[in-house]
């Protein structure tokens, strides 16, 4: 066999290159598309369809008879497939939703607490630049309607029945007929015949990303995506044939895809890397996926503690755990986006709805952040209502002191005010 396209280092060689989500050439072309679509509005977007997806004629937007026509053009076999989907996905984050509470509780003074509300409109991005991706239409739209959000509008560069009956099914209003950085620019700030949405949430690549990043503040976004990563943490207990079909899986998304495997059997490593060149041999993707691999490793660990040392290090989009002890390795793990608990917990399956949301944190952000939920969509909104304060209350009496300390006199006579 010829030099394979997996290696094999330690976990000490083992080093984790954190790159920026976007570099510095990408936004600053697409700074230059967004000032476009904000100076120009519709004819903007026009141009920039006509130059990066050469359309001139067809329309922007499609509304929801369209959609549904998209939809009913689909086979009865397909048709089953998506509202089955969107079933699993919707049941996921309504239960999710179940968990937020509104609070109402005693105080000095008075009461206070929340209440949750969902933003009002919401722009949803799915890629479809080389292949429809009608699970990322679900996995968005589907879970900004079951958090309340009134106004969904899908931006992608597909009109794929497969991604227009997708929208129609996942409650989207409009599609708008448009990719990359414009059509972030054009949910952002909005065109003469549609509305600028509050939050803009999807993967996309690169110039999706950038766009994202520049119109943030604007518009609330979900996050910063960057190539998407797979680890798999596995001891001698785990599988070579699975592990090496999850690792191709994870690659054939595109050349920056990162896979990655963890262990502390130098028998399995060798095993996935043999398994993996076999199957390359006959997947009609191996282009892509032998491109992709070269960007991961196998990470062979001396100990248990050096396997959880290392995935914590990566932090990683997705987690497949194939352990003799899973559940415990999980529960010792501090980093991950998603996690896959036990050999038959595919990661592929988390990709296509069967429950948690496919669109989770790369690039090591899940140190701080998770992926996109409904949690997304609502707003906790604090509020406090006070009666007559007594002269001797303490919050009365360390509101104006506070505000003394810190030279702001105009507060301080507020809270006198009320006394």
């Amino acid at each position: 066999m010829s030099k394979p396209t997996l290696t094999t280092i330690t976990a000490a060689e083992f080093n984790m290159v954190r790159k920026d989500p976007v570099d510095e050439e990408t936004m600053i072309q697409a700074g230059r598309i967004v000032r476009e679509i904000r100076n120009n509005g519709e004819s903007g977007l026009r141009s920039a369809i006509a130059r990066y997806e050469s359309r001139n004629k067809d329309p922007i937007l499609i509304e929801r008879a369209d959609l549904q026509a998209a939809y009913l053009r689909l086979s009865e076999e397909v048709q089953e497939v998506l509202a089955r989907t969107k079933a699993r996905i919707a049941r996921f984050a309504k239960a999710q939703l179940d968990c937020l509470k509104p609070l109402d509780m005693a105080i000095e003074g008075g009461r206070a607490g929340h209440e949750l509300r969902p933003v009002s409109r919401v722009g949803c991005y799915a890629p479809g630049g080389n292949y429809p991706l009608p699970s990322s239409v679900l996995m968005t739209a589907v879970t900004a309607k079951v958090a309340g959000v009134k106004s969904v509008i899908v931006a992608t560069p597909s009109n794929d029945d497969i991604m227009l009956g997708a929208a129609w099914l996942a409650g989207a209003d409009q599609v708008l007929w448009a990719g990359g950085a414009h059509a972030v620019a054009a949910m952002a700030y909005g065109l003469e015949v549609m509305d600028a949405v509050d939050i803009i949430v999807g993967p996309g690549n690169r110039w999706v990303t950038a766009a994202k990043a520049l119109v943030m503040g604007r518009v609330g976004i979900d996050m910063l995506a960057g190539p998407s990563e797979l680890v798999v943490a596995a001891d001698d207990t785990g599988q070579p044939q699975t592990i090496a079909a999850d690792l191709l899986g994870q690659a054939e998304h595109d050349t920056d895809a990162v896979p990655i495997l963890v262990t502390t059997s130098q028998k399995l490593a060798q095993e996935v890397i043999l398994a993996c060149e076999q199957q390359l041999e006959v997947l009609p993707t191996a282009k892509i996926a032998r491109a992709a691999l070269k960007n991961g490793a196998v990470v062979l660990c001396s100990s248990r503690e050096e396997m959880i040392e290392v995935v914590n290090r990566c932090a990683p989009e997705h987690l497949e755990i194939q352990c003799a002890d899973p559940d415990l390795f999980l529960r010792e793990v501090q980093h991950y986006g998603g996690a896959f608990v036990g050999e038959d917990s595919a990661e592929v399956f988390g990709d296509y709805g069967v429950g948690p949301n496919h669109v989770l944190p790369t690039g090591g952000t899940a140190r701080y952040t998770g992926g996109l939920s409904v949690f997304t969509f609502v707003r906790v909104r604090t509020w406090m209502e006070m009666g007559k304060p007594a002269p001797n209350d303490t919050y009365v009496s360390d509101a104006i002191a506070l505000a003394n300390c810190e030279g702001l006199i105009a507060h301080s006579r507020s809270a006198q005010a009320r006394v």
